[in-house]
């Protein structure tokens, strides 16, 4: 009788064992997509304050310049990547004769329109295409010009699968509209099998081995 206690109290012990294995895996994957969305934001802040950097050291005749081609190339990408009427909006005030930028996305329904913060907008990796977009304006209109390659590290991470194909397709539409190389690293498959030529880069037993991609 103790035995047949014992054999059922262990049982119980395991079942609690397991269960609590099952929280855990539920909490380290919260935890990575959580650190992951991070460093998606961390990423986009970085270059908003390259762009914020730009307009505080252009006249107000360049600053609106430039507001309206950063505007121009992000909505373009928006709209094309998710198809859908969006708008990026730049709105600039003065504080202590400095300017200073708020960022906006406006989505366009029929009647009426929804005006939020990229960060707080939900759905497609809105921030991953916003960031991406960015960079390439800023690149684009920066003065003196910058030379060189593209380079992305994970672009679209957060983008669902619905969207990527349109995402890739912009990335090798901006490559040849401004004559620019992108180079990137990516776990996606389709964005590494659009490119003219793709690596694939993988780790055994420490050592690190790369080859041709032979899909591409």
């Amino acid at each position: 009788m103790n035995i047949d206690l014992l054999n059922k109290g262990i049982e119980d012990l395991e079942k609690k064992i397991n269960i609590e294995k099952g929280r855990k895996s539920v909490i380290e994957e919260e935890l990575k997509k959580t650190n992951s969305e991070i460093e998606s934001l961390e990423k986009y802040n970085d270059i908003l304050s390259k762009v914020i950097v730009l307009f505080q050291k252009t006249s107000a005749y360049s600053r609106e310049q430039a507001k309206r081609q950063i505007e121009e190339l992000v909505t373009k990408c928006l709209q094309f990547v998710l198809e859908t009427d969006i708008e990026f909006l730049i709105e600039i005030t003065e504080s202590r004769n400095m300017p200073q930028a708020e960022f906006y996305v406006v989505s366009n329904y029929d009647g009426y329109s929804v005006k939020t913060k990229p960060e707080l907008a939900r759905g497609g990796g809105i921030v991953d295409i916003i960031s991406i977009a960015l960079r390439i304006a800023f690149i684009q209109i920066h003065k003196p010009k910058i030379e060189g390659p593209l380079i992305l590290d994970e672009p679209g991470k957060h983008v669902s699968d619905d969207y990527i194909f349109n995402l890739g397709e912009f990335l090798k539409q901006s490559s040849s509209a401004f004559k620019r190389q992108v180079i990137m690293v990516t776990h996606n498959r389709y964005l590494s099998e659009i490119c003219d030529l793709s690596y694939i880069v993988s780790n055994r037993n420490g050592i690190s081995n790369v080859e041709k991609n032979k899909e591409v």
